[in-house]
């Protein structure tokens, strides 16, 4: 059910319209994210005509097509919420151009509402009034009259970003702010890295992957990334500042990277699908440095780019592909070998888990994975056990509370189950499957105020 007072709100809006159209049907949700990405690069071709040569800009927005970065945010259904700000900045970017500043307020306003990481669109527009006005007579005259529009902006991206830190902080599981599971400090140290790798990612497009194994550096070495970054950002604005656009265009490149990779603490320190807004100024540098050369080699840049994009496509096509892609490229990396195990089939999923459990022995992710796969296999007895040690190693935990009540329900032992999901369910009320479970061995339901089901699930609890 979409609620317009959640986070990203027109992004879930637009999944709810999905929905009412074909159901769950993945078909929709992967047609509606290509033509996002298509109407985004349209809109790229179309401000960048009026903001650098035209020769660069059809450069630029075929890069901005076909680049192989571009695969996970246009695949990856939930990436939706990063097309759609991105394409809302891209309204907003062609707006200014055009002159029209406070339409470019409104289109950056709705962007927010899908996804708060373009907070640094602001600086970008700045930067290009900042450029025209040393390459304008009444430049001043100019700038002063973009500050307005430009300050509005800058006021509706804190408001974004406070609202975003407050709702992270009080929503658990948010895997973001307070919930990331990572400290500020180990976050940001390791983003110096990360913004090199996805620089290098830009140049030598290979090494993609849906979960990378990064692990936070040691202070000497996250200091050392980042004054590599910060010397670079620092050259772009010299260079910028001697009268190289590609500078100016890599620079804001960069900004716009800057929110995801060093303000707010995110579970994943490293995601390729960051790089789809940042995309818009690297991809205008690349147009105005390959427009110096034949337009022979700007045609092979392109076709190679493309032909690594069609591969990156082919890994997304199912879950198994995809999960042993990262699986491969992290083999000491807990996280894939359990999603890949859920991907195949249970007798092959134990083995992936017991190299898992290899690995981390002490991670309960791996041990309530095994009992999941132990009672699809009709093995209840080993699920217990598997979700024994889950317990014990997560106490507190609900979840592992109701899944050992399924396995001893499986065992016949219905009071023993009728406790674990009552255990389940006064530690989280709202955990749907401890309701349903309770619900139907005839148990006593806790009222559940403020719990949020979608429809099928509030069916299923018999809720109106």
């Amino acid at each position: 059910m979409w609620r317009p007072f959640d986070i990203r709100p027109l992004t879930y809006l637009t999944f709810w319209l999905n929905e009412l159209m074909n159901g769950r049907d993945p078909i929709g949700y992967h047609a509606v994210n290509v033509l996002l990405h298509a109407v985004a690069v349209l809109l790229l071709w179309a401000a960048m005509r009026l903001l650098i040569s035209e020769r660069a800009a059809w450069i630029a927005a075929a890069i901005f097509a076909v680049h192989p970065l571009q695969a996970e945010p246009v695949n990856y259904i939930f990436a939706r919420s990063t097309t759609l700000a991105t394409l809302l900045c891209l309204a907003a970017l062609f707006s200014w151009a055009r002159g029209r500043r406070w339409w470019a307020v409104v289109w950056f306003g709705v962007a927010l509402l899908a996804k708060e990481e373009c907070v640094a669109f602001p600086v970008l527009l700045l930067l290009i009034e900042l450029w025209r006005s040393r390459k304008s007579s009444g430049g001043r005259s100019v700038l002063k009259s973009a500050l307005a529009p430009i300050l509005t902006m800058f006021g509706l991206a804190l408001a974004a970003g406070v609202r975003v830190l407050v709702a992270t902080s009080q929503i658990a599981g948010s895997g973001a702010g307070a919930n990331a599971g990572i400290s500020w400090k180990s976050y940001g140290l390791a983003q110096g890295t990360v913004i090199l790798r996805y620089l290098r990612m830009l140049v030598l497009p290979w090494g993609f992957t849906v979960d990378p194994d990064i692990a936070a550096p040691s202070a000497s070495l996250g200091l050392l990334a980042w004054a590599a970054v910060t010397l670079l950002v620092i050259l772009a604005a010299a260079l910028t500042w001697r009268g190289r656009e590609a500078a100016l265009w890599f620079l804001g490149g960069l900004i716009l990277l800057l929110p995801s990779s060093s303000i707010l603490p995110a579970a994943d320190l490293a995601a390729d699908r960051r790089l789809y807004l940042p995309l818009i100024g690297f991809a205008a540098a690349a147009g105005l440095l390959l427009e110096r050369l034949r337009p022979a080699v700007a045609v092979a840049v392109v076709a190679v780019l493309a032909i690594l994009s069609v591969a990156r496509t082919e890994t997304w096509r199912t879950e198994e592909s995809l999960w042993q892609d990262a699986a491969s490229k992290a083999p000491l990396k807990v996280r894939p070998k359990i999603q890949l195990a859920r991907a195949v089939e249970p007798e092959r999923g134990i083995a992936i888990l017991q190299e898992a459990q290899a690995l981390a022995p002490r991670d309960p992710r791996v041990s309530s994975e095994q009992g999941r796969l132990y009672l699809a296999l009709g093995r209840p007895d080993q699920a217990l056990m598997a979700f024994g040690r889950t317990l014990a190693l997560e106490p507190r935990s609900a979840d592992a509370y109701n899944n050992r009540g399924a396995a001893l329900f499986a065992l016949n032992q219905k009071q023993a189950a009728r406790q674990d999901f009552e255990r389940a369910l006064a530690i989280d009320p709202c955990q749907f499957d401890a309701r349903l479970n309770l619900q139907r061995l005839g148990g006593k339901i806790p009222p559940g105020q403020g719990c949020r089901y979608s429809k099928e699930q509030s069916k299923a609890l018999g809720e109106k």
